[in-house]
């Protein structure tokens, strides 16, 4: 993980996709239910210059197709922006809490 900044109720974080096949279908609806529970707005990027788009609409993430290897950058402002941010790069570090084992 790069590390974040916070100022002024604004966050910024970015990790590294690890998820075998990317930001599909399953890890996009759990991103976006994450973000849907904190006040700020929330934004992801592939770059930190952008083009940024909204982490709380499902059809905007699905349609993101971030592949693995990629960076994921957020961008959150309001009073939970640095919570918020955190809360993102460790679900990406958790691989979304999908298990690839047999379980």
């Amino acid at each position: 993980m790069k590390n974040g900044t916070a100022t002024d109720g604004a966050a910024t974080g970015a990790i590294v996709i690890a998820h075998e096949v990317g930001l599909h279908a399953r890890p996009s609806v759990k991103l976006t239910k994450l973000a849907k529970t904190f006040g700020s707005k929330i934004e992801l990027g592939l770059s930190a210059d952008g083009p940024w788009i909204d982490a709380k609409s499902i059809v905007k993430v699905m349609a993101f197709k971030a592949a693995k290897g990629s960076t994921l950058h957020f961008r959150a402002h309001g009073g939970d922006a640095t919570e918020a941010v955190h809360a993102l790069v460790d679900l990406v570090r958790r691989d979304f809490d999908e298990s690839h084992g047999g379980g």
